[in-house]
């Protein structure tokens, strides 16, 4: 990506001069901001990958033999003369061969290549014997199983339907009349403010090419020019932050179900997962909040001890040597003691809480009521 060309696009073309004041501003913002940096993509970034017309045998005399047959044409049709047009025959047939040539020699490298790895030339062979023969098929979603009874489906609508009960299951009907009576604390007091150090380190800490979000724009992109896109996002998430608003551009997700690897039986709906693709802005205000979360957390004691994974540097060699610890514990009473060691899958159960009841608790912890609304 050409930093220069965006260092200087943002400069020109961008300005925090206009206070957003409304929801309808703030979303036009984002979205400036989305095509801004959609626009320092396509201008910005250097094309590496070949057309698929391109030509690999192609080099530089072959280019020089095609543009003087071409001129020998132009003179052709130019002065419609019989030598003329005996010239560019001449000469065409001159080009035909060095082509040939070009790509008989492109052809001998290749094959030369592959000579050399022995593993590489049998391949070649088993393609050319069998799948080069072969039309290309078209990928399909294998069939699925109902999670209830054993019947197969081939149905691509009933496939969706399978796996939109799996991945997103219905609330069950809660009871929640006690919440209206209950006292709600007073809010923690933290600093609401997000800063321009926070914006920057959450962007660094992400991969630059993990993966693109529904609108095509990579993590790179911001990266590039930190000084200048920091500034944009920490005026944007605060007054996100003072609105108590999120963006409808932030709410939209490209759901995709991925299976899992090394499953014997793919008809099985354990054996794929969910992965949501967001947009880059999105995930950079999310991984703030989760970090404010996380410390409003462990600061105030709100978890277990035996909570491994949500807790900052609570590493696996952690969670290992307290298990080995407990189990000494009990080798070494006089009782004999069977030990068991129970583990909750926390992201599966997600999908089943109550949003009202959750809010309502993080409420009644006392927790900021930017991040609950």
């Amino acid at each position: 990506m050409n930093t220069e060309a965006l260092s200087a696009y943002l400069h020109i073309h961008f300005s925090l001069n206009r206070f957003l004041n409304s929801k309808m501003m703030m979303n036009e913002r984002v979205c400036k901001i989305i095509k801004m940096l959609q626009k320092i993509i396509e201008k910005s970034i250097f094309l590496t990958k070949s057309s698929s017309w391109a030509k690999n045998f192609w080099n530089l005399n072959c280019s020089k033999i095609v543009m003087k047959s071409r001129q020998l044409w132009i003179i052709w049709k130019i002065q419609s003369t019989l030598n003329a047009w005996n010239k560019y025959l001449k000469y065409n047939d001159h080009k035909n061969k060095i082509i040939q040539q070009a790509k008989c020699a492109h052809f001998r490298s290749q094959m030369h290549k592959l000579s050399d790895a022995l593993k590489s030339i049998w391949r070649f062979a088993k393609w050319v014997r069998i799948e080069s023969q072969l039309s290309k098929k078209l990928s399909q979603f294998l069939s699925l199983k109902w999670s209830d009874t054993d019947q197969m489906t081939m149905m691509f609508k009933k496939k969706i339907e399978i796996l939109q009960e799996k991945f997103f299951l219905s609330l069950s009907q809660t009871n929640v009349s006690n919440i209206a009576d209950s006292f709600i604390l007073l809010t923690m007091s933290s600093d609401s403010y997000i800063s321009e150090d926070e914006v920057r380190q959450t962007i660094k800490k992400v991969k630059a090419d993990k993966a693109s979000d529904v609108l095509n724009i990579l993590n790179r992109a911001l990266q590039t020019d930190l000084a200048k896109l920091t500034l944009i996002l920490t005026s944007l998430f605060n007054v996100y932050v003072i609105y108590r608003y999120h963006s409808k551009q932030f709410k939209k997700t490209q759901m995709i179900v991925l299976y899992k690897l090394k499953k014997s039986d793919y008809t099985n709906l354990k054996t794929y997962r969910l992965i949501a693709l967001l947009d880059i802005m999105s995930k950079a205000l999310k991984s703030i909040m989760i970090k404010r979360l996380s410390d409003i957390a462990e600061i105030h004691h709100m978890l277990f001890d035996a909570q491994m994974k949500v807790k900052c540097k609570w590493f696996m060699i952690l969670t290992l040597n307290l298990l080995v610890d407990r189990i000494h514990m009990i080798w070494d009473c006089k009782i004999k003691y069977v030990m068991f060691m129970l583990s909750l899958n926390v992201v599966e159960a997600f999908n089943q809480v109550l949003h009202v009841r959750l809010l309502h608790t993080l409420k009644m912890k006392r927790i900021s009521d930017y991040i609950i609304k």
